[in-house]
């Protein structure tokens, strides 16, 4: 097999080393070039044709988002943002996802020290696995509406509601790689009287979620906000699970109430979409609706059974949609799903559940 081949763009002569001696470990990838700065990229990508491309966003000449809006014009390809945790960094990074960029790593005190050899982790299995379906991150997308433009038109339902029984009172959505991007043509496409309330995991550090929620919130016609604990649970209002931290429900009343934890501790991801999906299970059962989306590995498979076995029902969004299939793939073999439907019909499918 091929090696897959990497473009590493970075301003930093160290973090140009870094990345590079991160994908050296793995026998399958190939860093092919350097550029350090915007127009060097551009120029790269033409003459070397790379598998993927390592991008930073601040860049001396031309910054990572003019960059990578040129790339994705002239030759559409896998692009990893390189992205600082601080607020600026994720607004930036949710830009590039508009953008076209598949994914980020975060670029922290972590290239140095800690939490490396997760970073390391994550960006070889992203680099192999986007390489892998180059073509796919090829096809046109359709630029999201800028902040503050109304959100697109919802096409008519077509589809009959499944034969559920009783409507959910509750959705809980799960997600990771690719899911700020595939977020976007859902949430915005649920109508404002929605009438329950809707939970959502993506995986994300802190700031990169309260960015995420904003962003959907200037878009959709429900309210979105960023989970902060001790929140009672409205109809027409999304909660996003706070980077860093756990979401879990509490019941409260006729209702939920939010509880932002770092506990547990030991999970490969916080936050956890099977934290979440558990405590739905356990307070709501039967009467919530789980949806999966894309994502890498198995996050949510766990939570998501316990929730089909106290009644109630799971979505998983299909192979040819994803971004990544990993989480959708995990409850789809799984067997404790429902239905697995194409990225553009899921919101039509949380209505038909709700309404």
């Amino acid at each position: 097999m091929n090696k897959i081949t990497v473009l590493v763009v970075d301003d930093s002569a160290f973090m140009r080393k870094a990345i590079e001696s991160m994908l050296a470990k793995d026998p399958d990838i190939q860093v092919i070039g350097f550029a350090a700065n915007g127009l060097e990229a551009i120029e790269k990508v033409r003459t070397l044709k790379p598998d993927v491309v390592t991008l930073d966003i601040e860049m001396p000449r031309m910054d990572g988002l003019t960059a990578l809006e040129k790339i994705m014009a002239e030759n559409p390809l896998p692009v990893i943002m390189v992205s600082s945790l601080t607020t600026e960094g994720a607004d930036a990074t949710l830009k590039a996802l508009d953008l076209g960029a598949v994914d980020f790593i975060p670029k922290d005190k972590s290239f140095a020290s800690f939490g490396v050899l997760k970073i390391e982790d994550d960006l070889r299995d992203k680099v192999k696995n986007f390489g892998r379906r180059k073509h796919f991150f090829s096809r046109p997308r359709r630029p999201a509406a800028p902040s503050g433009m109304a959100a697109p038109m919802a096409p008519t339902i077509t589809k009959a509601a499944p034969k559920i029984g009783a409507k959910k009172k509750l959705v809980i959505i799960g997600t990771s790689t690719g899911g700020p991007q595939s977020l976007q043509k859902v949430i915005p496409m649920l109508p404002a009287d929605l009438g329950v309330p809707v939970v959502i995991v993506q995986h994300m550090p802190p700031n990169f979620t309260k960015s995420l929620a904003q962003r959907l919130d200037s878009l959709s016609k429900v309210r979105v906000i960023e989970a902060q604990g001790r929140e009672q649970l409205e109809p027409n209002t999304v909660y996003i699970a706070k980077g860093g931290m756990h979401l879990k429900l509490k019941k409260s009343g006729m209702g939920w109430m939010t509880e932002v934890t770092p506990d547990p501790t030991n999970t490969l991801h916080i936050p956890s979409v099977d934290v979440t999906a558990a405590s739905v299970a356990e307070v709501a059962g039967k009467d919530a609706l789980g949806v999966i989306m894309t994502g890498m590995g198995s996050d949510g498979m766990k939570g998501l059974q316990l929730l089909k076995l106290k009644g109630g029902s799971v979505i998983a969004q299909n192979e040819a949609t994803c971004v990544v299939y990993g989480m959708p793939r995990a409850v789809v073999e799984s067997n404790y799903h429902d239905e697995v439907v194409p990225l553009e019909e899921i919101y039509q499918r949380i209505v038909a559940y709700c309404k």
